[in-house]
């Protein structure tokens, strides 16, 4: 960002230049605005985002304790208080994201109303949310520069050159909340060519990161859900290149693939893939599918197909839906194959989606794909959909049975039961759970950890304690002591509504143009100052 003082100068030269003409333009306003508008375009957001993704990217690979973090978001507001948050408690934003959520744009904004994660939201939706998160994160950047900007203005006018230079320090190296999202093209909402004008789409609101899934599109289902299907490697790369291409045709070179694999879970295909040689990818992938091996013609009836499968015939099982079936417990190695198959077509990082978090199962998959690429990278779904509670008591119990501890006290069905929670092994769990991000970046090659519906959740349960008192015996002190309260106590900004949406930034303005004359909504009758 270029400093304070030399945008001032360069503007007071193109205004001497308009010999009188601009002599209502004041160099020093125009500055600010300047500076409160360093991203013009999307795609000045994309490469300036990629680049930092690409920095990330490689000092984790020389340091595992430099993982990354984020939120999902739905909404643009939900990500400005986020990184707002983030500046306030740990001083900068670096290695924090944003995660955008297909399962959050499907429930919270499509026009057809709540939906599942099943790709029938409208594609328009995804990009527009893009937007609008960059908007209020662009926002954010505009309020803070404002309030240092009338710091500045008070300690000039008390002739404090101190407080003044340092002022113009903190503007020139101001730390812009615009960072990184990783953004959810789910299985690419129809053919390559789809994917590929969405990508456009999605890259020019903004986004330097797209995650896609190796799911049909038309059968997509949640992660977290059953019936998942997954196409054949060809069409998946296909995908992948789209997805390259639109990076490449709007200059955006450091954009950064997540390309996911749905196999762990995935038991089901649409298509049998095209083989030409045996151990081509084609059949790499056809030979988990589940069959029965034929001797004679007359095993085969009526809509039955035939592959070769390792030099034997075999008939693939066929559902009434037409899809057909892999073979259980053939989703590790499907996931280790799909894996490496992103990485050599294309894919920088890449997404596990499995059932538990479970540091050994994800290290497992892991490390059997950086025997062929050494430096394969994950992004994490650290998911609601997980009872983290359960999952983690349940581990801590399984381990100490391997151990040989006496685990007679505890039924590890019922370890979510609330008698537990005071117990060695709950405290343990717990421990394991803080520890779950860090554990996972070093012993399992997990570059970035996101939770993809915090908000969603947060929402439910902040408004339901709400609901609760204020409509109870509480009325309006569940409010007044419940949030208002807090958010003077905690120094939430938000406290100062009219602020949060602008109202200073837009009094300053009407000065700049209007001068004397400007009818401004801060003064003392704005209740705003009842906040100090």
């Amino acid at each position: 960002m270029a400093a304070f003082n030399d945008e001032r100068q360069a503007l007071a030269q193109q205004r001497e230049a308009q010999c009188g003409k601009w002599d209502n333009i004041n160099p020093d306003h125009a500055a600010r605005l300047r500076l409160q508008n360093r991203f013009r375009t999307g795609l000045d957001i994309a490469r300036y985002t990629a680049a930092i993704m690409r920095e990330d990217m490689a000092a984790y690979d020389a340091d595992t304790s430099k993982y990354t973090q984020s939120l999902g978001c739905w909404h643009g507001f939900i990500g400005q208080q986020k990184l707002i948050s983030i500046k306030k408690h740990f001083g900068e934003t670096k290695g924090r994201y944003l995660y955008l959520s297909g399962w959050m744009v499907a429930a919270m904004r499509s026009e057809f109303g709540p939906l599942p994660d099943q790709s029938m939201h409208e594609k328009t939706s995804v990009p527009a949310l893009i937007e609008e998160l960059y908007t209020f994160l662009r926002q954010a950047d505009s309020r803070e520069l404002n309030h240092l900007f009338r710091e500045l203005d008070n300690a000039r006018q008390a002739g404090d050159e101190l407080k003044s230079k340092e002022l113009l320090d903190r503007i020139d190296n101001f730390q812009t909340h615009v960072v990184p999202i990783i953004a959810d093209i789910d299985a690419g909402f129809g053919n390559a060519e789809a994917t590929y004008l969405l990508a456009k789409k999605m890259i020019e609101a903004g986004a330097c990161c797209l995650q896609i899934e190796n799911q049909v599109s038309d059968e997509k289902q949640c992660g977290h859900q059953d019936g998942k299907v997954t196409v054949p490697h060809e069409d998946f790369i296909a995908k992948l290149n789209a997805v390259r291409y639109a990076f490449l045709e709007l200059g955006v070179e450091d954009g950064v693939i997540v390309a996911r694999t749905d196999s762990l879970g995935a038991g089901l295909t649409q298509k049998i893939a095209v083989s030409r040689e045996p151990g081509d990818l084609g059949d790499q992938y056809n030979r988990y599918l589940d069959g029965d091996e034929i001797t004679s013609a007359d095993d085969i009836a009526n809509g039955d197909v035939v592959i070769k499968q390792d030099g034997k015939l075999v008939k693939v099982k066929r559902l009434a839906s037409g899809l057909y079936q892999f073979k259980p417990g053939t989703g590790e190695d499907r996931v280790v194959l799909d894996c490496i198959t992103s990485l050599q077509n294309g894919a920088d990082l890449l997404w596990i989606e499995t059932e538990k978090p479970h540091v050994g199962q994800i290290k497992g998959m892991v490390d059997r794909i950086r025997e062929v690429c050494p430096d394969a990278k994950l992004v994490y779904n650290n998911s609601p959909s997980f009872n983290w509670t359960l999952n983690f008591r349940q581990q801590v119990f399984d381990a100490w049975e391997a151990e040989g501890k006496d685990v007679s006290d505890y039924d590890r069905a019922d370890l979510m039961n609330e008698k537990y929670d005071a117990t060695p092994l709950a405290q343990l769990a717990d421990e394991w759970t803080q520890n779950f991000q860090r554990d996972a970046a070093r012993e399992a090659g997990i570059f970035h950890h996101l939770i993809t519906l915090p908000t969603y959740h947060t929402a439910a349960l902040s408004t339901d304690n709400l609901a609760r008192g204020y409509f109870g015996e509480e009325g309006m002190l569940a409010y007044v002591s419940g949030v208002q309260r807090r958010e003077i106590r905690e120094g939430i900004a938000t406290v100062k509504h009219q602020d949060m949406a602008g109202s200073n930034i837009g009094d300053d303005h009407k000065e700049f143009f209007h001068g004397e004359a400007a009818l401004k909504a801060g003064g003392k009758a704005n209740t705003m100052n009842q906040f100090g």
